[in-house]
């Protein structure tokens, strides 16, 4: 693990150098005197491998001089802004990660970017290898120690604390979504959310009589073929300053943490991946840590359900029905459509209990988005204009982008059964994950009125295939920075 320091600047004797280096830039400062002790090496070294500061570009430079191990420049592209020392951060950090110690040269940035940058370097530095057991030292990142240099030490590490905070909540959630499914199971996962007990953020786990109890037929349809018990855990976050009569925010998770379709199998190529069906219910635990680490002053709530979907004797099969939470009756076509029904009861339940601002779930749940927008964006579905505008601004502050799809009556049509109030897929392939979307929103908007809701499809960001400026091939935790830069902007205090 590496520490991440800030401090006064000087001149590093030992180690890596970095240099954040936007383009048209000139060697200043640290830089400067790093160039200078190496008699002219790093401006020559730059120049002959035409480094230009342009976002994504780097430069390493070895042996320079000075006693300097390497120098390592990084670019920012046109403008030094938190999104570009973020990026910068994480692409300087497998360039450094085989030090000891790296020093970046970061002395003439606000102290927000030199945190920015920290910030970058620390979510890139993920990794989950709690399972290889032969691997060798040599394998290893070994950077024990960050130092970034700025010119007001406490301000930088001010900006540092919260976001610090932010990642522990991101490394949690790719843990979870890591995790193989026979040792992330609900029991197990439900357990785990007792963590976030030591942040101050209460844990109430719902295991299956109280849910039959209180007539969760959509959520335990889904479970009803496995051996393993299904849980519901609502997390409570009280962070409001005192004397706040405004209702808390709500976000929800599905959470399937193994997901073989059911009697609906899928098939056999790439079902290993559904383990992280589990990634919306995820992205909740790590923001509810995220919120709770950086002492948002918000009431939160953070619901999800926890179910493994098998096929086995006892399994839900196409054609049944069921009766959800909210009393509605819901025919089953597909078993598996499974996500839409763990949100369904959960859903009902957190708007019935908690009458929140506004709810927002967060589910891996259709195939059909991925087709639709790739994995460059979450689907985003909302009935309510003013939480979707401030969704896709957050998603384009944090990287965690949405894309706003379309809800209507035409597509609520397309879901309506002949023998219950509902089934759980429309008639055809067309409009998958529009037609899910309606389904849910059935358990959103009520005789009561709406509340203000939003549905985010991650099926196609929720795991990476290849690593990016922050994120390591793997479990994305996307919706963790999102959503709390949601909160941070607009629901505080």
């Amino acid at each position: 693990m590496t520490d991440f320091l800030f401090v006064s600047p000087s001149l590093p004797r030992a180690g890596a150098l970095v240099l954040p280096l936007a383009e048209g830039f000139s060697l200043a400062g640290i830089a400067q005197d790093a160039d200078a002790a190496c008699g002219g090496a790093i401006a020559r070294g730059l120049a002959a491998a035409s480094f230009k500061g342009k976002k994504g570009q780097s430069c390493t430079l070895w042996s320079p001089g000075a006693h300097l191990s390497k120098v390592v420049a990084v670019g920012l592209g046109a403008t030094a802004d938190a999104r570009s020392l973020e990026a910068a951060g994480g692409n300087a950090l497998p360039l450094i990660a085989g030090e000891p110690e790296a020093f970046v040269a970061s002395d003439g940035l606000a102290p927000a970017l030199v945190a920015a940058f920290a910030s970058g370097a620390r979510l890139r530095s993920y990794r989950f290898d709690r399972y290889r057991t032969k691997e060798t030292a040599e394998d290893k990142p070994k950077l024990v120690r960050l130092s970034l240099a700025s010119s007001d030490v406490e301000a930088a590490r001010a900006a540092w604390k919260p976001l610090d905070a932010i990642a522990d909540g991101v490394f949690l959630t790719r843990d979870l979504v890591s995790e193989p499914p026979n040792v992330l199971f609900p029991e197990e996962m439900a357990e785990r959310c007792k963590g976030l007990e030591k942040l101050g953020v209460s844990v109430e786990i719902l295991g299956q009589a109280e849910m039959e109890t209180l007539g969760f037929g959509a959520l335990l349809g889904v479970s009803q073929g496995s051996a393993r018990a299904p849980r519901m855990v609502v997390m409570q976050w009280k962070g409001a300053p005192a004397g706040s009569t405004a209702a808390p925010v709500a976000f929800i998770g599905k959470g399937v943490t193994f997901d073989t379709g059911g009697i609906s199998i899928k098939p056999a190529g790439g079902m290993e991946d559904m383990k992280f069906d589990m990634a919306g219910a995820g992205a909740v635990i790590g923001l509810m840590a995220a919120l709770a680490g950086r002492k948002a002053k918000v009431d939160a709530v953070g619901l999800v359900g926890l179910v493994e979907n098998m096929p086995s004797g006892t399994a839900q099969r196409p054609g049944d029905v069921v009766k959800s939470y909210s009393g509605q009756t819901i025919e089953i076509i597909n078993t598996d459509a499974e996500g839409r029904l763990v949100l369904a009861d959960v859903l009902w339940y957190a708007r019935q209990r908690f009458k929140p601002r506004f709810m927002i779930d967060l589910a891996t749940l259709t195939g059909a988005i991925i087709v639709a927008l790739g994995h460059e964006h979450a689907g985003m579905f909302a009935n309510d204009d003013t939480l979707a505008q401030q969704l896709s601004a957050a998603g384009a502050a944090t990287g965690e982008a949405v894309w706003r799809m379309p809800l209507g009556e035409a597509y609520d049509k397309q879901i309506k059964s002949d023998i219950a109030d509902m089934k759980n897929v429309g008639g055809g392939r067309q409009g998958g994950s529009i037609t899910a979307a309606q389904f849910i929103q059935r358990f959103v908007d009520t005789s009561e009125g709406a509340v203000p809701w939003a549905h985010l499809d991650i099926a196609g960001t929720a795991w990476a295939t290849k690593d990016s400026a922050v994120t390591p091939k793997g479990a994305t935790a996307y919706g963790v920075r999102l959503l709390d830069r949601l909160v941070a902007e607009h629901y505080e205090g």
